[in-house]
């Protein structure tokens, strides 16, 4: 079945200056966003640990993915009823509220709000990741992952830069009477709201909207309905081998970067002291961050020159290589941070081939739908990476963690290598 999207550029030419426009706001919003998710995600499981204890930290950390996994489905549903636009502010205002219950739960001390907050702050992120899928609306097809993977760029920005204001944050609001470690939340807030006010004022006109318009214009227009839920998309997701390997690429890379990266900040405490060990956190992380999305567009434009199968199995292959550095570097800090890049490499590599390759895969009055279905999956598998790994590292250690991440890709492994469909997804017709 053809997509709206497949259509040549020549035939729209209308729409490049939407998604131009669309493209700049989007990058100025992602960096945004990626201040306020990973200066939170800096120091959440040391405050967990603090708060609950080492044991549960793990867990406090997956009540973040659970809760972008979770609300990827209500706004997935405002998304197609109603476009990007309000669906991107509500995932951010979402945010925002649940970091404002994490600097009241370590101001109080209660476990379960801490939980809750953690839960809710996990709008950020999936605002963040509904971005990459709102930069390809209206992208031409030879360009789709180049202009995905420009806005996953974008959070480098932010994102790099953000656990190194974690210290400062902190500093700044010790005076306002917060507890250590509560200061990244408060600031975090603050930047989802200013995420949600610049979306909701510029974000016109909507490019879901408008790629719905031209589709349901075009000769290419297939009739699939605007309003498919969760089980509709399962089963466009189930008659597709293409969208199967975009969806399964996602999950697995985002469930071995969240199981070891969860877990670096509490292997790198247990080597340096408290007063030291929010700034090397924040160098390792920056590094990781950086490996994430630094490269994201070259990734983009190998997954445009080389195919999405390719750069899905280069991600899985970095990935393997993270787990091995990290897993066999002990206490020495700088191999470990190699490590923690390579894990960032990984995950850019099967996120941004394997969104491309599923947004391309679906017909468009399905694919919100397919894309909250995507991140529902990924988030869930992150987040049973997250609650697993506090428990596998006090019970076994930080070396045995990573090793049971790269067993973890062996079944994408087998899933890339399968003989592509005739019927497949343009990457495989290059």
């Amino acid at each position: 079945m053809a997509t709206d999207l497949t259509a040549p550029a020549s035939a729209r030419p209308d729409v490049a200056p939407i998604q131009r426009r669309t493209l700049r706001l989007l990058f100025g919003t992602q960096i945004i966003g990626g201040i306020g998710v990973t200066i939170g995600l800096s120091v959440g499981a040391l405050l967990a640990a603090r708060v609950a204890g080492t044991a549960v930290a793990g867990l406090a950390q997956s009540a973040g993915v659970v809760g972008a996994a979770l609300l990827a489905i209500p706004v997935t549903r405002v998304m197609t009823g109603h476009g990007r636009r309000p669906g991107l502010v509500l995932a951010y205002l979402v945010g925002a509220v649940g970091g404002v219950l994490v600097v009241l739960a370590a101001v109080t001390g209660w476990v379960p709000l801490l939980f809750l907050g953690m839960l809710l702050f996990g709008g950020g992120t999936a605002a963040n990741l509904q971005a990459r899928y709102t930069a390809v609306d209206l992208a031409e097809p030879a360009r789709r992952a180049r202009q995905l993977s420009l806005i996953v760029w974008a959070t480098t920005i932010g994102a790099v830069a953000a656990p190194n204001f974690a210290a400062l944050a902190d500093r700044v609001t010790h005076g306002w009477g917060l507890p250590p470690l509560a200061g990244p939340f408060a600031f975090s807030a603050a930047a989802f709201v200013l995420a949600a006010v610049v979306l909701l004022v510029l974000l016109r006109p909507d490019p879901l909207l408008t790629a719905r318009r031209l589709a349901a214009a075009g000769p290419a227009a297939t009739g699939s309905p605007a309003a498919a839920g969760m089980r509709a998309a399962w089963r466009v997701v189930a008659a597709r081998p293409a969208a199967r390997l975009g969806i399964a690429a996602v999950a697995v890379g985002h469930l071995v970067m969240v199981a070891v990266m969860t877990m670096t900040p509490v292997r790198l405490g247990e080597s340096h002291a408290d007063v030291d060990v929010l700034r090397v956190v924040g160098i390792v992380l920056s590094l990781h961050i950086a490996g994430m999305y630094a490269l994201s567009p070259v990734v983009g434009w190998l997954t445009d020159r080389v195919g999405r199968r390719a750069v899905i199995l280069g991600g899985v292959g970095t990935l393997l290589a993270a787990c091995a550095v990290a897993g066999t570097a002990g206490h020495h800090t700088p191999r470990l941070s190699v490590g923690l890049v390579l894990l960032g490499l990984g995950w850019s590599g099967t996120m941004v081939a394997g969104s491309t390759l599923l947004s391309e895969s679906v017909p468009t009055g399905v694919r919100p739908s397919v894309q909250g279905l995507s991140d529902l999956t990924m988030g869930l598998a992150g987040a049973g990476a997250a609650a697993a790994s506090g428990f596998v590292v006090r019970v076994a250690g930080y070396p045995t963690l990573t090793l049971l991440a790269a067993i973890a890709v062996v079944p994408l492994v087998a899933l890339a290598l399968r003989p592509a469909s005739p019927s497949g997804a343009p990457d495989e017709e290059e």
